[in-house]
């Protein structure tokens, strides 16, 4: 990959936590740091509240990461900072579909983001899980995604961190065709249970992409947050011990969380940055 080093990377993160303590959004200002400094980049980022402040970028960035949270996709509806928010969503693909503009905004939705987002554009039912899902999971290819760009390097099936009471299911295969989009990876094989898998990777069309897994979580925030006490007898009284101690070994997996972490968010930055670049005709 060739870039311009003298160029100025816009990055806007969108930050849906509400104010709510969270691995998520260092792990991103992580990401974006390490890029910048192993690419030598001139890369600007600025956050925005989103939930609490209303708060949303203009169209002056070139990359939007827009974040996880907390709390329901559904109860959110009507309220101010989500019509703030669906207006922005709506400006970037009224940007995006404006032949004027050759070089597009490209973004990315993680996990209450991409819910929000499929609701939205009524690309899947979004409803409550059976049980909350969190921990460390398989995620599966579907056909065609091995040529994804963002999925360069992981394995099929990779890992990831789930942590979320909300689930996308039910896509709407007419509507995602027609945006452009194609459904990538759902969620591990359970024969056993009567519940459809959820839609856990999306690209949305040529400039936007999404999980419902946490593609930005590091394995050394993970395992030090699990281990803290409150968090741990948590896990322990709603899963079990067993339960805590494979989510540690499984942070600690030099092949899973720190692979998708290592490969996801960096491809995605890596894909837009070469959209950014002039083509010599």
């Amino acid at each position: 990959m060739s870039w311009n080093e003298n160029q100025s990377i816009r990055v806007a993160i969108l930050d849906l936590y509400e104010g709510v303590e969270n691995q998520g959004m260092r792990c991103l200002r992580e990401i974006l740091n390490q890029f910048a400094d192993f690419h030598h980049l001139n890369l600007h980022k600025d956050e925005f509240d989103v939930r609490l402040q209303n708060e949303v970028p203009g169209l002056d960035y070139d990359i939007y990461i827009s974040s996880g949270g907390p709390g329901s996709p559904l109860e959110s509806e009507g309220n101010k900072w989500e019509k703030v928010y669906f207006n922005w969503l709506e400006d970037v693909q009224a940007y995006n579909r404006n032949d004027a503009h050759v070089i597009k905004k490209q973004v990315f939705f993680i996990c209450h983001s991409f819910q929000l987002a499929c609701r939205q554009l009524g690309l899947g039912n979004v409803t409550p899980r059976k049980s909350t899902a969190f921990g460390v999971f398989p995620v599966h290819y579907l056909p065609g995604a091995e040529t994804e760009p963002v999925f360069a390097g992981l394995k099929d099936p990779f890992y990831a961190v789930d942590s979320r009471d909300f689930q996308v299911i039910q896509p709407d295969h007419n509507k995602i065709k027609e945006m452009g989009g194609q459904i990538l990876a759902i969620e591990k094989a359970r024969p056993h249970v009567p519940y459809e898998r959820a839609m856990m990777a999306l690209r949305f069309n040529e400039n936007m992409i999404g999980t419902q897994f946490h593609p930005e979580a590091d394995a050394i925030g993970m395992s030090l947050h699990l281990q803290s006490p409150e968090k741990k007898k948590t896990v322990v009284d709603n899963y079990g011990f067993e339960k805590w101690q494979n989510m540690i070994g499984n942070l600690n997996d030099p092949d899973k969380i720190m692979h998708t972490y290592a490969h996801i968010l960096p491809n995605f930055l890596n894909e837009s940055i070469a959209k950014m670049q002039p083509v010599e005709i």
